[in-house]
């Protein structure tokens, strides 16, 4: 089992930067995969980046590869969406899941993900 716990969203204008975090908890979290959901209202649940933890690997959305950045800290289990040159219409609820079952080139895919943070909403303003 493991746990998600998201921070980091919020109101702000376009232009600015946002560093969403994800702390996960529970079991050793080696194995898994972290991946960062959005989901704006009347749309699907869409893939932004997706890393390996052991690994290092990545998979960037290529909608947001030149502005968002996905990394983590071993160390303190806890992944990190680092989004620049925000727009409006990256505006939306933005989720941590995790799995371990899977490699990275094959979670791209909400249903892929086992466990699932809270969400955190970001609001970019014109």
């Amino acid at each position: 089992q493991v746990q998600l716990v998201e921070s980091g969203g919020g109101l702000v204008q376009s232009g600015a930067s946002l560093t969403l975090t994800c702390t996960a908890s529970g079991d050793s979290f080696s194995d898994y995969a972290m991946g960062w959901f959005r989901q704006a209202p009347g749309t699907e649940r869409e893939l932004i980046a997706v890393i390996d933890w052991s690994r290092g690997s990545k998979y960037v959305a290529d909608s947001v590869k030149d502005r968002f950045t996905i990394s983590k800290n071993n160390a303190l289990a806890t992944g990190y969406l680092q989004m620049n040159s925000l727009k409006p219409e990256d505006t939306a609820v933005y989720y941590c899941a995790a799995d371990n079952r899977y490699g990275i080139s094959l979670l791209r895919s909400p249903n892929r993900f086992t466990y699932w943070g809270q969400g955190t909403q970001v609001t970019v303003s014109s």
